[in-house]
């Protein structure tokens, strides 16, 4: 493993830096490390919040058994953790989980789907064709639980984000930033191009974990007609 940068965040928690570029061998270095310390937890760890290069690990203070020769709870850490991650190397990519996401694509459900189209010269056919057509890695989870910043997009539907966020973009929305492309699992503002929806609960606070996907897993749309999301819809309102 190349050298990591790890620095305090916080009095509670520490950052290890893992690169400079966002791509797949980065974040399965991220991932991998992220399963070395929760499959070895260190007296007082708490949890671990992979990113795109990222790795946050957060400890309780009160339970850290220090050693003499350390100074700080940070130096202590630190030096558990460099030590567990000596050997974590990566997580082989043909191992990742796969999540089918149905989407029904444009209409009232994808307000966005024929500005992607034009401003790349595209059909909303060609659009819906080439979204679906390649798994995205999920590199972090944020800015509302369970929300999955999926990377990857190709170029040819790239699109840039609103200049004007909309106030209210319902939980299920699909959108599209940039070369990002994310499920919105709550109803809030936000300002990406949104393409179509899904039926799915992205966010389940009842569930154990509380969101479907989870950092490190593959996502697959699958497209779907206005019936199948409506009758998709009324299951998992039954369920």
């Amino acid at each position: 493993m190349t050298q990591l940068i790890v620095e305090p965040l916080g009095d509670s928690a520490l950052l290890i830096q893992f690169g400079a570029n966002v791509d797949e061998a980065v974040h399965a270095a991220v991932q991998a490390a992220a399963s070395c310390l929760e499959r070895q937890a260190f007296e007082g760890f708490l949890e671990c919040v992979p990113s795109f290069t990222t790795l946050t690990v957060y400890y309780d203070l009160e339970k850290l058994k220090r050693s003499a020769e350390h100074t700080s709870a940070f130096e202590f850490v630190r030096c558990q953790v460099e030590e567990l991650l000596k050997d974590s190397g990566a997580l082989p990519s043909d191992n990742r989980q796969i999540i089918e996401i149905p989407v029904c694509y444009g209409g009232e459900h994808g307000p966005d789907l024929s500005y992607v189209a034009e401003i790349n010269g595209l059909s909303e056919e060609e659009v819906i064709h080439i979204h679906t057509g390649q798994d995205y890695l999920v590199y972090a989870l944020g800015f509302a639980p369970g929300f999955p910043y999926l990377g990857g997009v190709p170029e040819r539907i790239s699109a840039p984000r609103k200049a004007t966020p909309r106030l209210h973009i319902p939980a299920g929305s699909v959108g599209i930033a940039g070369t990002q492309t994310g499920i919105y699992p709550l109803e809030t503002p936000g300002g990406w191009q949104i393409i179509g929806r899904t039926p799915l609960a992205l966010f389940r606070p009842r569930d154990q974990p509380p969101v479907l996907v989870q950092s490190g897993q593959m996502i697959r749309f699958k497209a779907i007609s206005t019936a199948d999301y409506e009758r998709m819809e009324v299951d998992a309102d039954e369920h």
